[in-house]
């Protein structure tokens, strides 16, 4: 009970800043023009700084388990391969099968699975969580970004999916804080504090946006996608992937840090990748609001599932 408790507490400031933006689009603080403005500097600034900072600010000391992390990328690798495959033939809608694919394979686990995961085993399990957020955040943005550049509406074009690819500010971060981290380049503290405080602005102002842009006419018009994206997410993959984890042998804070990795919901800066990039945005933002409403009931019994095994 008390993982659905801490599950509610952690989807509930999420809605209710994405209340806050539909609010004041309804009373017409926020247009068009303006959430387009908005959602670009949010995807050109903000993001890309919360990025770096998140993978800047990982200790790599405390925790390196090479079998956790290359079995997490693993999954990952297979589970986008399989969906670049599927999807397509579900849906002839190219921007839609682009936010779909990102929907399912990409978590909220930094936001959402790290509460969960420390109110299980307390701080001790700071350090592998840190080395997932280092290998799996930048791989997140890497594979979102070639899916949402081969998925824009026209057939894709190599030269410019690789353009697109170079030129993304969330490659340029992850590449930049990944350097970081390996040529141990620190940053002056004054300069470290001040790039936090303006990362902090990134998700609020992100779910704030999500927000202005929802609309709920269009829900059942996106029925069968947002139904296959939310089953994919919270219960298709997670039941795949932890079992497997289990029977390779990972327990406790291990599978701990699977579970914030894989059951999740989708991670909010989906939705404004999805509007940059020209995909299904509308889609992609029902995506995060769905799958960070039904999470709450998900993950608590995923959580009950692995304690009642005795695996965490």
């Amino acid at each position: 009970m008390n993982i659905l408790i801490l599950s509610f507490e952690v989807v509930f400031p999420i809605f209710g800043m994405m209340f806050l933006g539909y609010y004041l689009k309804c009373i017409k603080m926020f247009d068009d023009k303006t959430l387009k403005v908005m959602n670009n500097v949010v995807f050109r600034v903000f993001l890309p700084l919360l990025l770096f900072i998140n993978v800047y600010q990982t200790n790599l000391k405390e925790a390196f388990n090479i079998k956790l992390v290359s079995y997490a990328l693993i999954c990952i690798l297979l589970e986008y391969m399989i969906l670049f495959v599927l999807i397509p033939r579900l849906s002839k809608n190219r921007k839609r099968c682009g936010a779909i694919i990102q929907g399912c394979f990409r978590s909220n686990f930094v936001l959402f699975g790290l509460p969960i995961t420390i109110e299980l085993f307390g701080n001790s399990c700071a350090g592998h969580i840190s080395l997932l957020i280092a290998a799996v955040v930048p791989v997140y943005n890497f594979l979102a970004v070639i899916v949402l550049e081969t998925f824009r509406g026209t057939k894709a074009d190599f030269k410019k999916l690789i353009k697109g690819i170079i030129t993304n500010p969330l490659i340029i971060a992850s590449a930049l804080g990944v350097l970081s981290l390996l040529l141990h380049i620190r940053i002056p503290e004054f300069l470290e504090s001040t790039m936090v405080s303006i990362s902090n602005i990134a998700t609020p102002l992100a779910l704030i946006l999500l927000g202005a842009s929802f609309h709920f006419f269009s829900v059942k018009h996106n029925l069968k996608p947002l139904i296959f994206a939310v089953m994919g997410r919270l219960v298709i993959i997670p039941g795949v992937v932890l079992p497997i984890g289990i029977y390779l042998g990972f327990r406790g804070i291990e599978i701990g840090a699977l579970l914030a990795v894989f059951a999740s919901p989708t991670a909010i800066s989906s939705f404004v990748m999805a509007q940059q990039m020209d995909s299904d945005d509308e889609l992609a933002g029902q995506i995060v609001v769905f799958t960070s409403t039904f999470s709450i009931i998900t993950v608590f019994l995923w959580v009950a599932v692995l304690k009642v095994g005795g695996f965490i």
